[in-house]
């Protein structure tokens, strides 16, 4: 019977191969579930990414990333506090010693995770300057959101700062208002304001952060991120 094959098919069939058989494969077979995905064309390909681990300023050396107390547990969302437990009682004083005593004392104090229940310290989140808001160079008393969403509380104190902190974060009580470790944390914290009006702006973590919500091509108009219904 002359079924008149082309000459390629013919060919293969004198030389003993099969039509039928399977070509032998470089390497294995492609998953075929798997979509195609065209790296050069991807604009979220981690050479083009802007915030792929090695471009981001803010990825490895992030002191808040990881280990950060208030990511996924974090101790400053729910629940509230008793503003009373972060205002200075009625006619209550300070503790009085000169500034660069409270300043030398208030910077050990700092680093110390006695301070709190959960093994923190101040420097465990702001070392370097980061975790501040930005609202964190302007003049006490202001708005802090921690505590307006904690107590209702439109302006406070640098030292009703420093109470929180103890009090949320920290998971820890107030310190005494009339103690040597409040007023020398509170002093300590102002050199370390005075540090962030200087040097905030220069850091990659702070208010300027190039992988920030409102400046990250990998937010809300990444073409690779998922489609909202």
């Amino acid at each position: 019977m002359n079924l008149n094959l082309h000459p390629v098919v013919a060919a293969m069939l004198s030389s003993g191969l099969s039509l039928g058989a399977p070509l032998a494969s470089a390497g294995p077979a492609p998953d075929p579930s798997a979509a195609p995905v065209l790296l050069a064309q991807n604009p979220c390909a981690a050479r083009k990414n802007p915030c792929a681990a090695k471009a981001n300023p803010c990825a490895a050396k992030n002191p808040c990333a990881a280990k950060n107390p208030c990511a996924a547990k974090n101790p400053c969302a729910a629940g509230g506090v008793d503003p009373k437990l972060v205002t200075r009682p009625k006619g209550s004083k300070p503790y009085s010693a000169k500034s660069t005593e409270l300043v030398a004392a208030g910077e050990k104090l700092w680093k110390d995770v006695k301070l709190s229940s959960n093994g923190m310290a101040c420097a465990g989140c702001h070392n370097g300057n980061a975790a501040f808001n930005p609202s964190f160079a302007k003049p006490y008393p202001h708005l802090v959101a921690m505590a307006q969403d904690q107590s209702k509380l439109k302006r406070i104190t640098m030292e009703q700062m420093v109470q929180f902190c103890m009090v949320v974060p920290m998971a820890a009580k107030p310190l005494a208002w009339d103690s040597k470790e409040l007023a020398a944390l509170t002093a300590y914290t102002g050199v370390v304001q005075k540090s962030f009006i200087k040097t905030g702006a220069k850091n990659p973590c702070a208010g300027k952060n190039p992988c920030a919500a409102k400046k990250n091509p990998c937010a809300a108009g990444n073409p690779c991120a998922a489609k909202k219904k």
